[in-house]
């Protein structure tokens, strides 16, 4: 996270899968509310325009590699040594992520007994665990303020996916999981914005360059303020913005919700397809088992 376009690179990512998310399990949901199940990853037909995971898988390599390159090149002998080894922590964390998107093709590809979705969601819980510890390492002023609500947000999808692993059919835990990928997409601008422009600059602090200059980047850059005064406003300030971001997020999953509640034919997705049918028939089954519960 060492310049604006990371921020807005890592929210690009987000922001499509945290969408893809609450759009498909809110419309899972709304069909079938007692036969709704968490899936790993909510894949549309043709397979080819789930084009979010399919960039997720392209460019998650590429950035493990490009971290793991820092840790392995940058001189030791700079004044920012510990900053190299958060080069490692974020390779490994990222790596871990590209893991879980070949876990959720081969379970589509191959028998699911072979890949419980229980231990996917774990490990997904444990990964994002991990995203938390690497999380504004070696950071003190604003931008210590700023990774740490990020962290928060981190550890609302971290709880979610643990809760989904005992139980899958925990809508809310659902929930959270699609508010905190798209709370975290905003919130990376938020961030980035805050911290690398001057546009959004805090009075009375300014930006120090905390980490070494790398290529096409002036380093990771925190900002201190010199009075308590300034330093006070500014973590208020955050604050405030972090709850209008938070504000602004479930506005449009309450939105989004009621709008697919009252357009059926805007419900996207396996909602309507071949899942649909398999809800349909067991609750068919239900039905036969348990006469008394038809409706009239």
């Amino acid at each position: 996270m060492a310049s604006l376009a990371t921020h807005f690179s890592a929210s690009l990512l987000l922001l499509p899968v945290g969408l893809r998310r609450l759009l498909y399990s809110y419309s899972l949901y709304l069909k079938s509310p007692s036969l709704f199940h968490s899936k790993l990853y909510y894949f549309s037909q043709p397979r080819y325009t789930n084009l979010d995971l399919y960039t997720l898988l392209l460019s998650l390599p590429i950035a493990t590699f490009s971290l793991l390159f820092l840790f392995l090149t940058l001189s030791p002998s700079l004044s920012f040594p510990s900053y190299r080894f958060s080069f490692l922590f974020q390779s490994q964390t990222i790596f871990l992520f590209w893991v879980l998107i070949l876990l959720f093709l081969a379970r589509e590809s191959v028998d699911s007994f072979f890949i419980p979705e229980s231990f996917v969601f774990l490990l997904a819980g444990i990964t994002f665990f991990a995203e938390y510890s690497a999380t504004g390492y070696g950071f003190e002023g604003i931008a210590a303020v700023c990774y740490g609500l990020l962290g928060n947000l981190t550890l609302v999808c971290c709880g979610s996916c643990l809760i989904l692993a005992i139980r899958p059919t925990a809508f809310f835990a659902e929930f959270g999981l699609c508010f905190g990928l798209l709370f975290k997409g905003t919130w990376l601008i938020q961030s980035g914005l805050c911290l690398y422009t001057d546009v959004f600059a805090l009075k009375g602090c300014q930006k120090v360059v905390v980490s070494p200059p790398l290529p096409g980047s002036g380093g990771a850059m925190d900002v201190n303020c010199g009075l308590d005064d300034d330093r006070t406003r500014g973590v208020a300030l955050m604050n405030l913005l972090f709850v209008g971001h938070a504000i602004g997020v479930l506005i449009v999953s309450f939105v989004t919700f009621g709008m697919l509640a009252i357009n059926r034919n805007s419900r996207c997705g396996e909602a309507s397809g071949p899942l649909l049918a398999q809800l349909e028939t067991e609750s068919a089954l239900t039905m036969r088992a348990h006469p008394e519960f038809e409706l009239e």
